[in-house]
């Protein structure tokens, strides 16, 4: 009979069940006091809050309006301005449980880790599998439309463009997308300098993304004919729930502050802050330029090209130099995306193996740099020879439902830690809990079951493999089961 009361002299050691150590938990004061500590160094506390809000906005304004809009449309019709409203609202909900949760476990795991403290280390290694899939496939999903703005700024400025071979991969008629391979070197080069430093390079690609945003709906708001909005949901809800889906895509990377919690200065009052400030900017705008988009050209010629805004300024104006600028702005924005997501991925690699999930190369830290640089350019080569390979389509599927799944989880682990851990400090709570984020835990599932069944089958084997990694690697080298795994019984 269990008795952890029982006097030390009365009291003997049994091992835990195998199903006991899947299901063991990381306190979070263990959390919090390993933050920054990594193998052979510590990172640097070096972010603020306006750093911190333009790695959120960095990390997720961009994808979807510049690249996955021109896929969106067809979908949804006029009426994918209520897709992005849609998608919003269910980042939206699981925001404000990354924001409770940020502010009381301000480590780099984001979602990882939260999941760890309150739900135990299988659930914790499924979550950071589908994180991996979020960061390190949506970097490479967004670096192949970085290649379609630069062939559109060659095709401008020198009136030339790199060749189908080399700027599309197989599938897509080419063979080798070089354009998306150097996008991600780049990124690896800043990171490698440490956070404060690609802070800088991101907080200047933010503000150029943000100024050519705003240009395209002065200017496109001239060509605006409100005929195109006289069926304004041609394909039904079907189509709306299926546009809202594809453009989640476009709000992956607002939880990217809470991979930054063991570099910012006041982690536990500024990452909620930046969670939610983000989220609004950047949802004001994508509602913004979609409808400028969608009254600027008429929803049926609209086709799947990634560099659909550009085309809508061409077509606008008259002129190739409005579209050839926008494509300029959008060959610096979409590399903030790659930057501020790459990063990312690697903190969150960098927790897990810190835990000892997955390698201890990932936790490495370069003691000059304080940057986990061997992690960096671990992931940056995986991301650019993926995004050298794959179709974007594919790409942005298979990142919105490992994201989803991500996000669903994190809405349980706000409940749950508010059960156990009830007078626990936090500096932001989410309102009507468990309403809300019970809510946020539905949008997910329903936005889920929106995306195709092929989708749904790379996400079970993306599962299937991860499993297999876990349990061949994880399960054996996690450093919390290869301590003790007891409890006391009554002699």
């Amino acid at each position: 009979m269990l008795d952890q009361g029982a006097p030390p002299q009365n009291r003997r050691t049994v091992p835990l069940s195998v199903g006991a150590r899947l299901m063991r938990r990381k306190p979070v004061e263990r959390l919090v006091a390993e933050g920054g500590h990594g193998e052979g160094g510590t990172l640097r506390r070096s972010l603020g809050l306006w750093q911190l809000t333009m790695i959120s906005i960095g990390a997720t304004l961009g994808t979807g309006i510049f690249v996955v809009l021109g896929e969106a449309v067809p979908k949804a019709g006029p009426a994918v301005t209520l897709s992005f409203v849609i998608a919003g609202l269910t980042a939206l909900f699981s925001a404000l449980s990354y924001a409770e949760l940020a502010g009381t476990i301000p480590v780099s795991g984001s979602s990882y880790s939260y999941a760890y403290a309150t739900m135990g280390e299988l659930i914790a290694w499924v979550c950071g599998w589908c994180l991996v899939l979020e960061y390190g496939v949506s970097v490479a999903a967004v670096a192949v439309g970085w290649g379609e703005y630069l062939n559109e700024l060659l095709k401008g400025t020198l009136g030339v463009t790199i060749p189908a071979a080399l700027s599309a991969p197989p599938g897509d008629g080419g063979v080798f997308n070089l354009p998306a391979l150097i996008v991600v070197l780049l990124a690896m080069v800043f990171l490698m300098g440490g956070a404060k430093e690609s802070a800088r390079a991101n907080t200047v690609m933010v503000c150029v993304k943000i100024a050519a945003l705003v240009l395209f709906c002065a200017i496109g708001v001239q060509g605006f004919r409100s005929g195109n909005y006289s069926h304004f949901m041609p394909l039904g809800m079907s189509g709306v729930s299926a546009a809202g889906a594809t453009l989640f895509f476009s709000y992956i990377g607002f939880d990217a502050a809470s991979t930054a919690g063991e570099e910012a200065k006041n982690a536990q009052r500024d990452l909620p802050r930046a969670i939610m400030l983000s989220l609004v900017i950047v949802t004001a705008l994508y509602v913004l330029v979609a409808a400028v988009a969608v009254g600027a050209k008429p929803w049926q010629k609209f086709n799947d090209s990634e560099a659909a805004l550009a085309q809508i300024m061409r077509d606008v104006t008259g002129q190739s130099f409005w579209g050839t600028l926008l494509a300029f702005c959008a060959v610096i924005a979409i590399a903030s995306v790659v930057l501020t997501v790459l990063y990312g991925q690697t903190r969150i690699l960098f927790a897990m193996s810190r835990d000892g999930l997955v390698p201890k190369v990932f936790s490495r830290v370069h003691p000059k740099s304080g940057a986990p640089r061997a992690n960096t350019v671990i992931v940056s080569l995986f991301c650019g020879v993926l995004a050298a390979a794959i179709p974007l389509g594919q790409l942005a599927d298979a990142t919105s439902i490992g994201t989803l799944f991500a996000f669903a989880l994190v809405n349980v682990a706000v409940v749950v830690l508010r059960r156990t851990r009830p007078t626990m400090h936090r500096t932001f709570r989410v309102p009507l809990s468990p309403l809300l984020p019970a809510v946020g835990f539905a949008f997910c599932i329903w936005m889920m079951g929106s995306l195709s069944a092929v989708t749904w089958v790379v996400f079970g084997v993306w599962m299937a493999v991860g499993l297999v990694f876990y349990f061949g690697y994880g399960y054996r080298r996690s450093r919390l089961a290869a301590e003790p795994s007891l409890v006391t019984a009554e002699k």
